[in-house]
């Protein structure tokens, strides 16, 4: 039934479209066939760079992940558009595929993690543990645990809530405010960054303050008061610190000093500091750690710490192990004069103390600095830098009892946290110690760098047993380096430029100076270049995906940038004197951390010990977020269009959208031969020594414009870059003025006598009819019908590389069925071995070469064009086995006579 109706459809008479309606549809199937493939080589980039970014060693953040999801769906959806618009609506399983696609993909993206928020916005610290970090912060939640649970002295205070947070940036259009202008910032740019942080930050702190939290704020602020006017303190003038308590703060991730805290803050100040902490979060330095480490914004929410202030006498950190040299068995302390600003931020180089972990608590090492200046608190509330008396600046911060207390304390907390500890504490002028933090250390490993989060421990008993190191005090013991592999003996034996300071983050790496003495000097910054400053600065996460090497003349190593800098795994070396001085720009250096040395040049000697780059995003909550969303986006699993599975309803992603889309647009533009017999009044003839009937349709730029209006146009009127090709080879020199041929004779008897005994094939009425061509400039659909003959050549050829293909079909001839399998099989033969993709069934072959750059598409069209004329008389040819091989091989060595 279905063969009759298709005879009955063939014969059925319709009237015929005018020639412009003819010309205007052609050139509207290409317009839209040109759309999809730009859409298609858009989207196939998207593909290829999300493929890319799941390595998780290149940097992006939530804007990426949205933004290329958009646009992903955007042009899959264009593709879809455009190939029904070439097929009349062919393909609406498509279009419902895409819709499913594009419901998982919006899912994933509003997917939210972490617990529903609390009711509360504000805390009292003596509700404050551990289990409640997801509406508190990791600051707040660890010196709850910390005073509540561990009963170690922290300050009174009351912890602000996430739930605040949410309230105050719900506000009007904040969030989506935010949102768009980190969407339209380049993130690696510190120019850009600092730029979009500005006018985020302007936003936050002109949002005012919702009554309901400044109303809490205050009650919670007047409530401490009384308790601290319970204890017989002075409460009249109470001031407290505020600090910075974001979700995921003091966690795997320390944020070391991306955060703001405000120290001092009266009963005034509480909604404008409140604000300050908020818009802390889109400073720079925040912006960028948190682009660099793949936290979302979505899984950032800040909480606010208020402790009652501590005058203290002395500050500082202290860690649990030596994070530089991996020893265990002992503490690190570090401190100055004052407040505990100054210890980690840079300004001033601190007393280091070594103290041995376990009894009896003795101190190992002792590095007393000079300390000239320290931070103190004015009545008045404003903090100021003065002067140390001139004997106090030589002098320990810290007397040993007061060390040995620390260092109990902060093995006590190791062991309650069950990781190592870095802690920042105080001791007030009557003497009491007093922890203001702990959260989890962070450390290298060797001279690889490599950072693991949280450093594994030993697992001490109370009693001191453990199974590892000993809780006991044991002879430093002299590290022996690893041997040099490649070392020469000048390398060896080359004198430092710089040596000693101290080692915050081990490793080695080479590069040219590039020296900071402001924050605008990082806009600039060289990839690969040493940074070289005064001081050291958590405002150096700004380069730090780029910077080889970072060396400071003050700082410390259990500072801010320090602790950062370990994170990024960058060589730092501290307090190294006569460094900015010595050290010129650009100037080439090699940075050994931990060797504390700097040499001249670079020393591929000591760089050979380092590790492989590692991913810096692999299980980042970014990194996660994108694996989920590319998961619809990037798979392939739709691989053989002859599979009976190559259907629009198995498309399962964008990327087997564009797959489908792609290889039903070749064969909707093959198709168009079929509306091309008949275009008289609408197609030129060409005028050019071919043995067909050649005429033209262009659909713009195919033909010198002069040639507008004529009904006849020559060689020199072309302009389409694929039908040049063609017709180049089909003008061959090897194929002009050669008259017949003489033939096998077994070979003619039986291609007539398949003439006089088949019956007519369907169709055949139009070989020996005209000849036709679509053309742009860079397009080309060639039908061509010679004898029993039937070629059809469709090519895009341009710049793109993605977009360039050839697709050649050749079937029919006059000859019996054997022959003509023969016939395209030998045409497959010579078509493979020209790097075509090869299908051969029957009589018919058709042929794919795709993605190759314009020149290698041009030389292979010149081929085809070869290839048409030399199949003229294969049909007679073809009369054995052999002769497959043979006409093949004839072709590929350019020997185009069947009779020679």
């Amino acid at each position: 039934m279905g063969f009759w109706r298709r005879v009955k459809d063939r014969f059925r008479w319709e009237p015929k479209p005018a020639p412009e309606q003819v010309v205007d549809l052609f050139r509207y199937k290409y317009a839209q066939f040109r759309e999809l493939l730009d859409s298609n080589t858009e989207l196939a980039r998207i593909v290829s760079d999300m493929a890319e970014k799941l390595r998780g060693m290149d940097l992006f953040d939530m804007s990426y992940v949205r933004s290329r999801a958009a646009l992903g769906m955007s042009h899959a959806a264009r593709m879809v558009r455009s190939l029904n618009a070439l097929s009349r609506d062919g393909y609406p399983g498509l279009e419902r595929a895409l819709a499913r696609i594009g419901e998982n993909i919006a899912r994933e993206l509003e997917a939210r993690s972490g617990p529903e928020p609390m009711a509360e916005l504000v805390l009292e610290l003596s509700r404050v543990d551990r289990t409640v970090a997801p509406w508190v912060g990791g600051k707040s939640a660890n010196l709850g645990e910390v005073r509540n649970r561990v009963g170690l002295r922290v300050p009174d205070g009351f912890a602000v809530t996430t739930t605040a947070f949410e309230l105050f940036m719900n506000q009007g259009d904040l969030r989506d405010a935010i949102r768009k202008l980190k969407a339209e910032a380049d993130l690696t740019s510190p120019d850009q960054v600092r730029e979009v942080c500005e006018a985020i930050q302007h936003r936050i702190l002109t949002t005012p303050v919702p009554r309901d939290l400044e109303a809490a704020l205050t009650q919670a602020f007047d409530a401490l008061q009384g308790r601290v006017a319970g204890r017989g303190a002075s409460s009249g003038g109470l001031r407290i610190a505020m600090r910075s308590s974001a979700v995921g703060e003091d966690s795997e991730l320390s944020y070391a000093g991306q955060y703001v805290s405000q120290l001092n803050v009266g009963r005034d100040r509480l909604a404008h500091t409140y604000r300050i902490i908020a818009a802390s979060l889109y400073t720079p330095r925040a912006v960028s750690y948190r682009f660099h480490m793949g936290v979302r914004d979505e899984d950032v929410a800040m909480g606010v710490a208020c402790l009652e202030m501590v005058e203290s006498v002395a500050a500082g950190v202290a860690y649990s192990m030596d994070p530089v040299l991996r020893r265990w068995d002992r503490v690190v302390i570090t401190g100055v004069w004052g407040l505990g600003p100054y210890a980690v931020d840079g300004k001033v180089t601190p007393d280091r103390f070594a103290v041995c972990k376990g009894e009896p608590w003795d101190v190992l090492e002792r590095h007393v600095a000079g300390k000239p200046v320290r931070l103190v608190m004015r009545e008045d509330g404003r903090l100021e830098p003065e002067p140390v008396p001139e004997e106090d600046r030589g002098r320990p911060c810290l007397e040993e009892a007061h060390l040995r207390e620390l260092a109990r304390a902060v093995v006590q907390l190791e062991r309650h946290f069950g990781c190592p500890q870095d802690v920042e504490w105080a001791v007030d002028g009557t003497g009491n110690l007093f922890i203001l933090q702990s959260r989890p250390l962070h450390g290298s490993e060797g001279s690889t760098g490599k950072t693991h989060g949280e450093l594994k421990m030993p697992v001490f008993t109370e009693a001191g047993g453990s199974h590892g190191p000993p809780l006991r005090a044991v002879e430093r013991e002299e590290e022996v380096p690893p041997p040099r592999p490649g070392s020469s003996e000048a390398e060896a034996a080359q004198e430092p430029l710089l040596t000693g300071g101290e080692t915050a983050v081990a490793g080695v790496a080479c590069g040219p100076v590039h020296p900071v003495r402001r924050d605008e000097d990082l806009e600039n910054f060289p990839r690969g270049a040493v940074l070289v400053a005064h001081h050291s600065s958590p405002s150096y996460v700004l380069v730090m995906d780029r910077a080889a090497a970072i060396v400071t003349e003050a700082g410390s190593a259990t500072g801010h940038m320090a602790s950062v800098a370990r994170e990024f795994s960058i060589p730092t070396l501290v307090g190294v004197e006569g460094a900015m001085e010595i050290l010129a720009p650009g100037r080439l250096v090699t940075v050994d951390a931990g060797g504390r040395s700097i040499y001249a040049g670079c020393r591929r000697d000591l760089i050979l010990r380092q590790g492989e780059r590692r991913p810096i995003l692999l299980g980042t909550p970014v990194h996660e977020a994108l694996r989920r969303v590319a998961s619809w986006i990037v798979p392939l699993t739709l691989l053989d269009p002859k599979s009976p599975d190559f259907q629009p309803g198995n498309c399962r992603t964008l990327h087997d959208v564009m797959r489908y889309a792609h290889e039903m647009s070749y064969h909707e533009m093959f198709r168009l031969s079929d509306g091309v017999s008949g275009g008289q009044g609408w197609a030129v003839k060409l005028e050019a020594e071919l043995p067909i009937d050649l005429h033209l349709l262009d659909l713009g730029g195919g033909l010198d414009p002069r040639a507008a209006g004529r009904g006849r146009v020559t060689l020199q009127d072309v302009r389409s870059v694929p039908l040049l090709a063609l017709l180049e080879g089909m003008t061959h020199e090897a194929f002009r003025g050669t008259g017949p041929k003489p033939v096998n004779l077994r070979g003619f008897l039986s291609v007539l006598s398949e003439q006089m005994l088949s019956p007519p094939r369907l169709g055949a009425e139009r070989f020996g009819d005209r000849s036709y061509a679509v053309i742009s400039d860079k397009y080309l659909n060639f039908s061509s019908r010679v004898g029993y003959h039937y070629s059809i050549v469709d090519s895009y050829c341009g710049q793109t590389q993605n977009k360039n293909y050839i697709t050649f079909s050749f079937m029919g001839g006059a000859a019996d069925e054997v022959r003509r399998n023969r016939r395209v099989r030998a045409i497959g033969r010579i078509l493979e071995t020209l790097d075509f993709q090869v299908d051969v069934v029957g009589d018919r072959m058709t042929a794919r070469y795709q993605k190759y750059p314009c020149d290698k598409v041009r030389e292979r069209l010149d081929r085809v064009g070869r290839l048409l004329q030399y199949t003229r008389q294969m049909d007679m040819f073809m009369n054995s086995e052999e002769s497959v091989e043979e006409a093949a091989r004839r072709f590929l060595e350019e020997r185009y006579g069947l009779d020679e």
